[in-house]
């Protein structure tokens, strides 16, 4: 399986983040599984290739995917290497995890800017009718 760029320029890290790399990429491959640039089903691209690509030494990328395997988000074939699950209910209820985390996070980062909620509510707001605006004149 060849590896594009297109799928993987999320696989940037920050190596001062104070967050392990491993883990950095869990999260990022487990972004790329649940929003479907994985499919489920999909073969991933073996440890070396991903490995390269990501420019983290193999065992990081392993210890990242042996968490995804444990989420249950990869199944690994002994002799075909590792799959994205089948599994829909289980991508779903990920995705919507990843999505109540981000609202979170957006959240208290306003409340920490000193936002209230209608104060959020009328931004997202305002950014929701600029984004229809501009999508309406192209």
């Amino acid at each position: 399986m060849q590896v594009t760029q297109s799928k993987y320029d999320a696989l940037h890290f920050n190596f001062s983040s104070g967050t392990a790399v491993y883990l950095q990429l869990a999260e990022k491959l487990e972004l790329l599984i649940v929003s479907g640039a994985f499919a489920q089903g999909e073969r991933l691209p073996s440890v070396r290739e991903l490995s390269l690509f990501a420019r983290v030494n193999p065992n990081t990328l392993q210890k990242s995917l042996a968490l995804l395997e444990e989420e249950k988000l990869i199944r690994t074939d002994r002799t075909n290497g590792k799959y994205v699950t089948e599994d829909a209910e289980l991508l779903e209820l990920k995705r919507r995890s990843l999505a109540q985390k981000t609202v979170d996070a957006f959240l208290l980062q306003m409340e920490q800017i000193g936002f209230g909620k209608s104060e959020t509510l009328k931004i997202l707001n305002k950014g929701f009718n600029h984004e229809t605006n501009s999508s309406s004149l192209a």
